[in-house]
């Protein structure tokens, strides 16, 4: 069976930082365009980050509230999907949300089970 599991997320305060990884399993992520998502309570799921699965070629996209602060980074040969959060808000706290996306086949969509970040004092 395809698995994505995420890891890394828990509790800190303001202006610290965090590090989420996403493990892939059952599928090869050399094909996949790969992104994190963020939902808090009584919001719509929005996408955080994005990378191409292009090795020529690897663009990454931020959403413009965490440009600047958050950094996505993929690794093929080891199934995992980084994504770096430095100067944490409050406004970041959310479950956080693993996506693995087929460049083609785009029907092949996958999801984490999601983990907890809370920003605070």
């Amino acid at each position: 069976q395809v698995m994505l599991v995420e890891s890394g997320g828990g509790l800190v305060q303001p202006g610290g930082s965090l590090r989420l990884s996403c493990k892939a399993s059952g599928i090869s992520l050399t094909f996949y365009d790969m992104a994190w998502y963020r939902q808090s309570p009584g919001n719509q799921r929005e996408l955080v980050s994005e990378i191409t699965s292009d090795p020529k070629n690897t663009r990454a996209n931020y959403a413009a509230s965490v440009q600047g602060r958050f950094t996505i980074s993929r690794n093929n040969a080891r199934s995992t999907v980084d994504l770096q959060m430095n100067s944490l808000k409050p406004e970041d706290t959310a479950v956080y949300y693993c996506n693995a996306k087929h460049r083609i086949s785009n029907e092949r969509t996958y999801w984490g089970q999601g983990t907890q970040v809370t920003v605070s004092s």
